[in-house]
């Protein structure tokens, strides 16, 4: 007799959970006697009876249904277990793990850009994770009209309001549009919190919401590497040191070390060559300035012998005796009153 009533025992379990299935339900009508349960690692299992939780279980491994399952149902526990009968109950099972989905903007947002009445596009990429958190809402919304519930439904109710919600806090944290690397994280922060609010609608946490990058037209994209390029450029001395610095640290033998060490000498030769340019460039300038000294010092000289002939030559006239020597060609006067030489008046 016991062999024949077990005949009709089965097991309660989810074997094949799969990763993107939030939960499953078991399929069977009755659970008989000598039944069991199986709750595996990251299970956990909801029995149900007329629509009403009756209890959860949460702890893994084999429980016999008669002695360790029923007896703790508040509605189920009073019923025994006949012959050829059992006991019509539903059992789901929720995967109690966290589920990080993929996410991307099916069409670019269109952000306001000054010159461009349409706006700029740009699309967004990123991750988020999720989980069952209010198993009372999850079954009154979803599992009590479903047989199991997937991840990428989760992730479709997500994407169909991205956009204006991205559109939302870029506008509103996005400080700089060429940058917005640099807010993502307030900006997924505000998102995370508004879809939060969304799905716990249905029993649903959204426990991170990630922007991984924002993919910029291929114009802004050359703009920006060339405007990278400049920078790079435009500190010489600092590019040359760096050449040379990985040419020692990759040089020896190897045709890669030669050809850093090539670079890295041409590097030096320019390096040297506008050195030495402008080294004789300081030299040509103090040249110049030099002779400028010399001809000043010459300018001054010929103008302090002026002055000083010029009180001579006052001073030979205004007492009426002739000046020693002519003021004009300097030849003796021998005290006449007129040079022999030139002619000169000297009275």
């Amino acid at each position: 007799m016991g062999l024949f009533s077990n005949q009709f025992a089965n097991v309660v379990e989810w074997q094949e959970q799969r990763d993107d299935i939030m939960f499953w339900k078991w399929n069977n009508d009755e659970i008989k006697k000598g039944s069991k349960l199986i709750i595996r690692p990251g299970q956990d299992a909801i029995f149900m009876y007329n629509g009403k939780v009756e209890g959860i279980f949460k702890d893994p491994g084999s429980f016999d249904m008669e002695s360790q399952i029923i007896p703790f149902l508040s509605t189920l526990k009073g019923i025994k277990f006949g012959f050829n009968s059992g006991i019509r109950a539903e059992v789901l099972f929720i995967n109690t793990k966290e589920f990080t989905v993929r996410w991307g903007t099916k069409t670019p947002i269109n952000l306001p850009a000054p010159g461009l009445p349409g706006g700029m596009p740009i699309g967004v990429f990123g991750t988020f994770c999720c989980k069952v958190s209010d198993y009372d809402v999850f079954i009154e919304k979803i599992a009590g009209i479903k047989k199991q519930y997937a991840v990428d439904e989760i992730k479709e109710r997500i994407v169909s309001s991205l956009n204006p919600m991205l559109m939302k806090w870029i506008t509103k944290e996005g400080k700089d549009m060429f940058n917005l690397q640099a807010n993502a994280i307030d900006i997924s922060k505000g998102i995370q919190e508004e879809f939060d609010m969304d799905t716990s609608k249905i029993g649903i946490s959204i426990t991170k919401f990630n922007i991984e990058s924002f993919n910029y037209p291929e114009a802004v994209k050359k703009m920006q590497e060339k405007v990278a390029s400049q920078s790079m450029v435009g500190d010489m001395n600092r590019y040359t040191q760096m050449a040379m610095a990985d040419s020692i640290g990759k040089g020896g033998n190897s045709s890669a070390g030669s050809t850093m060490a090539g670079m890295a000498n041409s590097m030096a030769g320019m390096q040297m060559g506008m050195m030495m340019g402008q080294q004789m460039m300081n030299q040509m300038q103090g040249s110049m300035m030099n002779q400028g000294g010399m001809m000043n010092q010459n300018n001054m000289m010929n103008q302090n012998n002026m002055m000083n002939q010029q009180p001579q030559q006052n001073a030979g006239s205004t007492d009426g005796q002739a000046p020693k020597f002519c003021p004009n060609c300097g030849t003796a006067t021998n005290g006449a009153k007129f040079c022999s030489n030139c002619g000169t008046k000297l009275v």
